[in-house]
């Protein structure tokens, strides 16, 4: 199968999603790990169109980006300026990438309408552009704006504007799904007529997914004769978004056969879209196909019986070779593989009893309202607890709360926790915002100097649903609690009809699962 080569324009494109914005730092952050997992070309952005841009590409450039090209973008000509005084172009040089990539009009409407030129006027736009960066030593790449469209309104003219860039020396024709709205068997059939009218091109494709196609459409492209694809760390970008790399890299190395990257830097792939989600600022999807947190996850009794005895009897692949990890979900649908699955993958010895004991336990707690799907640590501390020779860290003696609206002070929160840690009682009280966040100073107050390394535990989110409304306020409140400690994360529950008492179910197990991680 051919090789296919990865453009990667997420900090271009990708910066166009509406609630995404990376700062200089973050640009450069990404372009580095960009370029250790092994994209070939990294697009930098408009290095015309913001100062953030200009200034990225003067550091970028003495980068050592390793085997990757990296390119700036901009657009070809004007219509009614020549390409030695034409200020783009001047732009798109002075930023001293090994690689152009300049865009340009493929559809005669948009021509006319947009560009007000004629049709002959924009066949020189395009040429005398490609022709001028490439005397000046550059590779060259010729993004086809609106092609599908415009080859179905105007074949021979879309084409038209390709033989232009390539004959004006374009080293790659690119053809843009602009507005994601073609269906993948359409996008191949032009590709490959592409391809039979151009036959010494090299084809690239750039998709966006309003239609729900963006990966399938440039898989699609590359069956029809592109070799290169255009896309973004997890499709991020404008509306709804472009290709998605993440998907298309695995799906047309694992699926499809074609050279892309060696198996070592895929293993990179879980990490790099996870990676660049944390960058950006925004929550990584869990359910991403090859790098969710629950693209290997099994939930059902039956599903995880199977592949405790195949793994590859309800997995598409090996989810090591994308760097993921099979995991088992708990709830109250789950079958007692399930437990020793997730027991197995803790290094805890479980016996058939126990397992059953703690799938028994977890049925009748989710029937009370606790949820263990996204509360993984309360599951694993029930495994511990099992473990013989298991101590309890801490034991709860009783807990008082007061709110008070105080003149002067306003509302005020306290909290007064009486524990016992060994044989020694440790009683506490602690002002928050709040009667939980008051609790929760409190309780990590009377455990600190015991255990010093809680002083690194953080709350990070408290999620408060409730379950059964139509009750008033005798009705069931599920808590769940997130906190972190350096790279650690992990999730606790509790659920009961008092919100007080459901989060310190939650807020000691955090606390007791944070000694159990951690203190070892």
């Amino acid at each position: 199968m051919a090789r296919v080569f990865v453009y990667d324009t997420t900090l271009r494109d990708g910066t166009q999603r509406e609630d995404l914005s990376l700062s200089l730092e973050d640009k450069l952050t990404i372009a580095r790990r960009l370029a250790d997992f092994g994209v070939h070309y990294i697009e930098g952005g408009w290095p015309g169109s913001n100062p953030k841009d200009a200034e990225f590409f003067q550091r970028a450039v003495k980068m050592n980006l390793g085997q990757a090209r990296l390119a700036a973008f901009g657009s070809t000509r004007r219509k009614d300026s020549q390409c030695d005084d034409d200020k783009n172009l001047k732009t798109l040089l002075d930023a001293g990438t090994p690689v152009v990539t300049m865009v340009g009009k493929s559809w005669d409407y948009h021509v006319t309408e947009v560009l007000g030129a004629t049709l002959e006027q924009n066949l020189l736009m395009i040429g005398e552009s490609m022709a001028w960066m490439k005397a000046k030593g550059r590779e060259v790449m010729y993004d086809a704006e609106h092609f599908f469209d415009g080859f179905l309104a105007n074949p021979d003219y879309a084409v038209a504007t390709l033989k232009a860039a390539l004959d004006g020396g374009a080293d790659w024709l690119v053809l843009c799904e602009t507005n994601g709205g073609k269906l993948p068997w359409e996008v191949e059939a032009i590709t490959r007529e592409v391809q039979n009218r151009l036959p010494s091109a090299k084809i690239g494709i750039h998709c966006h997914n309003d239609s729900g196609c963006g990966v399938a459409n440039s898989l699609a492209s590359v069956r029809g004769g592109a070799t290169l694809v255009q896309g973004t760390v997890n499709g991020y970008g404008e509306r709804v978004g472009n290709a998605d790399l993440i998907t298309i890299i695995p799906d047309l190395q694992l699926k499809m056969g074609h050279e892309v990257l060696p198996a070592e830097q895929l293993k990179e792939l879980t990490q790099l879209s996870r990676f660049v989600a944390e960058v950006a600022n925004l929550q990584h999807d869990n359910h991403h196909p090859y790098a969710g947190h629950s693209a290997f996850a099994h939930k059902g009794g039956i599903h995880v019986a199977a592949i405790l005895k195949a793994a590859d009897t309800y997995q598409h692949i090996d989810p090591a070779l994308v760097g993921n990890e099979m995991r088992a979900v708990i709830s109250e649908l789950s079958g007692r593989g399930n437990i020793e699955m997730q027991a197995k993958a803790l290094g805890i010895d479980l016996g058939r009893d126990d397992a059953q004991r703690v799938l028994n336990q977890i049925k009748q707690l989710e029937n009370e309202g606790f949820t263990f799907e996204a509360a993984e640590a309360s599951v694993e501390l029930m495994l511990h607890r099992l473990q013989p020779g298991y101590v309890e860290p801490f034991t709860l003696i009783d807990y008082f709360l007061i709110n008070e609206h105080r003149h002067g002070r306003g509302l005020l929160s306290e909290a007064m926790v009486k524990l016992k840690v060994g044989e020694v009682v440790k009683f506490m009280a602690a002002e928050g915002n709040g009667p939980v966040d008051a609790l929760s100073h409190a309780l990590r107050a009377a455990l600190v100097d015991s255990y010093p390394v809680l002083e690194k535990v953080r709350l990070t989110d408290f999620k408060v649903r409730i379950l059964d409304g139509d009750e008033g306020t005798a009705a069931i409140t599920r808590v769940l609690i997130d906190f972190q400690a350096g790279s650690e994360t992990w999730t606790t529950v509790g659920a009961s009809s008092n919100i007080i008492e459901a989060s310190w179910r939650a807020l000691s197990d955090s606390m007791e699962y944070a000694l159990v991680k951690l203190a070892g």
